[in-house]
């Protein structure tokens, strides 16, 4: 039996249990991290020493860095589906999971603490002002790439799309902020929102 331990608002965790989903596993979620705890516990930390979340345990295995786990399940599970058997194809999809690592999540993340999980007195202008120029920047190199496509890698769904996919919803739906249009974001998102898997575990209140 899979477990997986996080917290269901976390951008981080939610990539996991989207994959898991799509590949119809059967998974054990244990609260952790924030007021839930246990990630700071010392069990924890000689399976992550990170102390961060999600940590995935299969059996004896067990793996941190939310991107490496969607690999691994993915190419455990899921290829010819989510894990491309074209290596070209494949590449392609873990070249846009590197880029949400990169160049993505950090100016959504920072943008989103400070306006939703920080209270107005504790926001920083500077830095919500300098994040959203450079996410912004980011979303716009992705809407100009799936002008020309239907999903990241191509034109099927792939382990490519759940990293970017999960960050980019949450970007969209941060309230408050100026966005270019990002029609063609807009389109893939909306497709991404047909799967019942991102409907559930992604499409969720901001918290």
């Amino acid at each position: 039996m899979l477990t997986i331990y996080g917290r269901t608002n976390s951008v981080n965790v939610q990539k996991v249990l989207w994959c898991l989903a799509e590949l119809a596993l059967p998974y054990t979620r244990v609260d952790a991290g924030l007021e839930h705890g246990k990630n700071t516990e010392p069990w924890y930390l000689k399976l992550n020493p990170n102390g961060r979340i999600p940590l995935l345990v299969d059996g004896s295995f067990s793996l941190w860095e939310s991107n490496t786990i969607v690999r691994y399940l993915a190419g455990k599970h899921g290829v010819g589906n989510l894990c491309p058997t074209s290596l070209e194809t494949r590449a392609l999809a873990e070249r846009w999971m590197d880029w949400q690592l990169s160049t993505l999540v950090n100016p959504v993340s920072v943008v989103f603490w400070n306006l939703i999980r920080r209270s107005p007195a504790e926001r920083d202008p500077v830095a919500i002002e300098r994040n959203l120029r450079e996410a912004n920047r980011a979303m716009t190199v992705l809407d100009e790439h799936l002008a020309n496509q239907l999903y990241v890698a191509g034109d099927a769904f792939t382990m490519g799309d759940i990293p970017v996919g999960a960050t980019a919803h949450r970007w969209l739906e941060i309230p408050g902020i100026d966005r270019p249009a990002l029609a063609a974001v807009r389109a893939w998102r909306d497709r991404l929102a047909e799967r019942p898997a991102f409907r559930e575990h992604v499409q969720l209140p901001l918290s």
